[in-house]
Parts: C-alpha cells; sequence; structure tokens
C-alpha cells in the first residue's frame, strides 16, 4: 500500500474539460485523513471510506471542510489555497496522507497529501500545516 502525493488526473481532467464549472469556488471542499494502508494516488477520482482513520475526538467520517478558498497566479502558474490549516481535536490519530476534495460535486477527488510517514496524536490535536501558497509550494497548482 502507498501514498503518493499528487494532484488527481480525475482533477486535471475536470477542469479542463469543455462543461467547464465542475470544481468552483463555493463548492463544499473537505480533507479526510488516511491510515498508512491505503492506496492513494494520482488515479484517486473520489473520496472513499476504505482506509481512512476512525472517528476520534472532533475528526468524524469525511473529514474536516476546508476553509478559505483562494485562486491565484505567478507567471505561468495557478494555484488554489485554503487559508486555514485542518486541525482536529482531542483526537487519536495515526495517518499517513490525506485526500482533499470535492464534496459538493459527487465527492471528485482534488489532491492526495503524502506525510512522508506515518504521523499520530494521542488525544490531542492532529495538525496538517498546508504549504506556502505559491507557484512552486501550494498544494494545488497548475502549470
Amino acid at each position: 500500500m502507498a501514498i503518493t502525493a499528487a494532484i488527481c488526473l480525475s482533477f486535471k481532467s475536470d477542469i479542463l474539460m469543455p462543461a467547464a464549472g465542475v470544481h468552483l469556488s463555493g463548492d463544499v471542499y473537505k480533507i479526510a485523513l488516511y491510515t498508512p494502508s491505503a492506496t492513494l494516488s494520482k488515479a484517486t477520482t473520489a473520496y472513499s471510506v476504505t482506509d481512512e482513520v476512525g472517528n476520534s475526538g472532533t475528526y468524524a467520517a469525511g473529514g474536516l471542510i476546508m476553509v478559505g478558498f483562494t485562486v491565484a497566479f505567478d507567471g505561468d502558474t495557478y494555484y488554489v489555497d485554503w487559508t486555514t490549516d485542518p486541525l482536529w481535536t482531542g483526537a487519536t490519530i495515526a495517518s499517513a496522507g490525506a485526500l482533499i476534495y470535492n464534496s459538493s460535486k459527487t465527492n471528485k477527488a482534488v489532491a492526495v497529501l503524502s506525510f512522508g510517514g506515518t504521523i499520530t496524536s494521542t488525544n490531542g490535536n492532529f495538525l496538517v500545516t498546508l504549504p506556502v501558497a505559491a507557484a512552486s509550494t501550494a498544494t494545488v497548482r497548475i502549470t
């Protein structure tokens, strides 16, 4: 099993298809956490409960709503940012990665995050620190 960080191919297709408007700024984007047993990659097309971490503290199946959606560009790169880093409190979690997905559009996958190993919290805070919003570092960027 592996979690490989990537912009999901289905997301790229959705934003480039002639029927524009699949992913909109007013949509509800969520982030769900996954165990080290999960298989997530650029081929992931939608949110799934398979190998999602269990409910604990403020973490519940489906994850957390992402806050502060913005789109910006730098040179030839457009990127998406969420202004608030996802945080779960009072949680006992062991996660190796996450999936950002659009729950307004049949849970379509946007991006896979790999934590580079298993990150844990024990009855405490579990924080996903999103990278700086810039052309070379943002979580979601199209060049």
